[in-house]
């Protein structure tokens, strides 16, 4: 899976030379843009949808169906000539390419042990850091010999990793009554939106995880369900505010940097510092946090993105520009492995657990989509006005995950015990699968 990550990311070089490609064919600027913003906007949806599919039938079959739909929709766009037409593809494609991540998500989880989870999930990051950094390079070289390569060459990146994972994924995943998550690669044809007795691939057992001999309803499986976990909720608030502030690094930053009469090697150099310590201290980060409460990862970092952002209004010059960076990178490696993975992955119960990250990864979408514009709206008014904005934002922001993020349940162990024990439940077995899941 975390190889299957790399490989997508690879590939994914389609999205970066899209304007290129369409107004290199004639269409305009507006046009071109407009198509990245349907791009996003598919991306969005398409977690959303993915979320669902994985619940209903299963990370493995979602994973491969959505990837080789993308695959076979992304190289039509070389030979449409209309416009309308070339947009409907793309925003097809666009839900197709990013439905594949909730399932990828919800399959790593379960794969692994949650302690391990923040480990894993920064390993993930890792893949996608390297593969996200060298796929303009791998595009730029393949856009040298021809434009209908960048276009195969992602098809041929998201057919190998489909291939690798209708072969390699188990068809079925299963949750004992210790929490434990088991695979096999017998076919399983059960509705997991029945939830009954044993789980299903994308289900998990539902009276683990739900409730014991009938006493506590299976979680109705919708969308609906999400919206009436009002915890989780203000985690998804948390996470929005967060992507807002995190993408001004990329909108907003190169204008305070050209503000203060800087080149773009300066801008270049403050990406290339972030993407350095990310991927060579993440890993080493994670040893420590992942032995911390997950709320406590993800409120430090939170905090410490808005906060280092509005570090760039410090009038130190060069200096606020490596400070800052600094800062948000450390927030960055400290939370984000939890904030959008672990926990998402962790909150609700397993029958949902594909409609949590779909959830999840659309806020996240909607906030890396909406913050540019936010961002150089704000800057052009008020131009450090916006850092200092950051900063305050980021910390209402923290005070909604400390709200949102369960806080762990061993202080009420004791109490839930004796809860069970007087409805005939045992010390084991489903209460402590509770405590792990968040339920």
């Amino acid at each position: 899976m975390l190889a299957g990550t790399m490989i997508i990311r690879l590939g994914g070089f389609v999205q970066v030379f899209m304007v290129l490609y369409l107004t290199e064919r004639g269409f305009s600027d507006g046009q071109a843009g407009a198509a990245l913003g349907i791009y996003g906007a598919g991306a969005v949806l398409g977690t959303l949808v993915g979320g669902w599919m994985s619940d209903r039938l299963g990370p493995r079959l979602t994973i491969v169906t959505t990837l080789l739909g993308s695959a076979a929709l992304l190289p039509c766009v070389l030979y449409l000539e209309n416009y309308w037409a070339i947009l409907g593809v793309i925003a097809i494609s666009g839900a197709a390419s990013l439905a594949y991540q909730p399932a990828s998500t919800s399959m790593i989880s379960l794969l692994t042990p949650v302690e391990r989870h923040v480990m894993i999930f920064a390993m993930g990051r890792l893949a996608i850091n390297l593969g996200t950094t060298a796929a303009p390079l791998l595009g730029a070289a393949l856009v040298k010999v021809s434009w209908d390569f960048l276009f195969w060459g992602e098809a041929l990146a998201v057919v190998v990793f489909s291939a690798v994972a209708a072969t390699t994924l188990p068809h079925r995943m299963t949750t004992d009554t210790t929490g434990t998550t088991n695979a096999t690669n017998t076919t399983d044809t059960t509705d997991t939106s029945k939830l009954a007795g044993g789980g299903t691939e994308g289900g998990g057992a539902a009276a683990g995880a739900t409730g014991v001999a009938g006493d506590v309803a299976a979680p109705k499986a919708s969308y609906l369900a999400v919206l009436t976990d009002r915890r989780y909720l203000m985690f998804l608030l948390a996470m929005f505010v967060s992507s807002v502030i995190y993408i001004q690094h990329i909108s907003a930053l190169p204008l305070a940097v050209k503000h203060l009469g800087m080149g773009i090697e300066v801008y270049a150099a403050m990406i290339a510092l972030n993407g350095l310590l990310v991927i060579t201290c993440e890993l080493l980060v994670a040893k420590v946090v992942q032995r911390w409460q997950i709320r406590t990862a993800v409120i430090i970092g939170v905090l410490l993105t808005g906060v280092g952002m509005s570090l760039y209004a410090l009038p130190l010059g060069l200096a606020a520009l490596v400070i800052a960076t600094l800062v948000w990178s450390l927030g960055e490696i400290i939370g984000y492995p939890s904030l959008f993975f672990a926990y998402p992955a962790q909150a609700g119960p397993p029958a949902l657990r594909g409609r949590y990250l779909g959830a999840s990864n659309a806020l996240y979408g909607l906030g890396s989509a909406v913050g540019p514009f936010i961002g150089v709206m704000i800057w052009n008014r008020y131009e450090e006005g916006l850092w200092l904005g950051c900063g305050v934002v980021g910390l209402l922001a923290a005070a909604a995950a400390w709200g949102g993020v369960r806080p762990p349940r061993a202080t009420e162990k004791n109490e839930d015990r004796a809860e069970n024990e007087g409805k005939g439940i045992g010390d084991s077995g489903t209460a402590d699968a509770e405590i792990r899941t968040g339920t």
